[in-house]
């Protein structure tokens, strides 16, 4: 499916801004190379020169810090294709930039995944990435300074702000149901992660369902957690999705180095926290210390989809189903197409 004009023209806009960027990125890269430590990830690569026809774009998921840390690292430095990087402010945009080609490659929350196939958008997911700190929630909902609310129950006829469609989405429908409540027990204010913020400060909504580092900076305003995201009401795990053209033919072997390049990246910011950091910090416009306070939370790993994930997924869309969140049954094992070795895990990758 198209992206609406609106979306589109934003679209275009941004793709344009993260082409500059990337060539600027890239001149560095060159001129440094020798002090980043990915900037010869696979010296193979270079023999595929039918890859140079090739421009892929990372949708970069609200500072996730993953364009920074490409300079840093220098993964991208000797790729034989170009690669640029788009932001977005959550994952359903992404998705639909991913359906309709905009982008190439974009990592985005549980929920994402399952609106998007419930509304046929053409997209798949080709790899999981699992948080590693499992008792560090990535979201969670929470309540405003001096709020009287201290259970999930008490949420009954209040309003939650929460962006639709978003991983966020999942965890008030589940939370929701812990407590024997539904949606419609409480009024939903679906927001954008800005909006919400606003809506949140202002006092207008009684609770938030969002994410780092919007969590962090609440909390510092005197917020405080009504409940962690955190198994069994989310998942620790996001998803990688993909356009279906980069899967098959000549572009998938220079699509999965991209997509192991982008792990690898990861992997390397797991083991130098402070850089993970700087990167959070830049993309993110917060401080260093906000960033080095939600680094924990955001580590994880690369891997291929597995029957568990897919388990998962299933049991959450068929919640989101059954709440008429979504209008259509979708069978996750249908939009997964793994690209990964099957004993992919990119916290094993070689020299990092």
């Amino acid at each position: 499916m198209s992206l609406s004009p609106l979306r589109l023209i934003a679209a275009i806009a941004m793709l344009a801004a993260a082409s500059t960027l990337a060539a600027c990125a890239s001149t560095s890269a060159a001129t440094t190379s020798s002090a980043r430590p990915l900037s010869r990830f696979d010296p193979g690569a270079a023999s595929h020169k039918a890859w140079s026809k090739y421009t892929f774009v990372i949708g970069d998921n609200g500072g996730d810090g993953s364009q920074v840390l490409s300079q840093i690292t220098g993964v991208f430095a000797d790729a034989p294709y170009k690669v640029t990087f788009a932001r977005f402010t959550y994952g359903p945009p992404l998705v639909q930039a991913s359906a309709s080609g905009d982008i190439d490659l974009g990592s985005v929350g549980d929920v994402p995944p399952i609106t998007g196939a419930a509304t046929e958008y053409g997209f798949s997911v080709v790899a999981v990435a699992h948080y590693i700190n499992t008792k560090v929630p990535e979201e969670d909902i929470i309540v405003p300074k001096g709020s009287k609310i201290s259970t999930l129950a008490e949420l009954k006829g209040k309003t939650i702000a929460v962006p639709e469609g978003s991983s966020a989405n999942g965890l008030v429908l589940l939370a929701l149901k812990s407590a024997g409540l539904t949606m419609s027990d409480v009024h939903i204010d679906f927001l954008s992660p800005a909006a919400g913020a606003t809506a949140f400060a202002s006092g207008k909504v009684d609770a938030w369902a969002i994410w780092n580092p919007q969590v962090s900076l609440a909390i510092q305003q005197g917020a405080r957690i009504l409940a962690k995201g955190l198994p069994p009401i989310d998942q620790l795990a996001n998803y990688y999705v993909a356009p279906d053209r980069d899967l098959t033919g000549p572009r998938r072997a220079a699509f999965t180095d991209l997509l192991e390049r982008l792990a690898a990246e990861f992997a390397w910011a797991d083991k130098h926290p402070a850089a993970y950091a700087q990167a959070l910090s830049e993309e993110d416009t917060i401080s260093l210390a906000d960033a080095e306070a939600i680094v924990p939370s955001d580590e994880f790993f690369v891997a291929p989809v597995k029957p568990s994930d897919i388990q998962a997924e299933q049991a959450l869309s068929n919640a989101f189903f059954q709440a008429g969140q979504i209008k259509k049954q979708v069978n996750i094992s249908q939009i997964v197409r793994n690209v990964l070795p099957a004993n992919y895990n990119s916290l094993r990758v070689p020299g990092l």
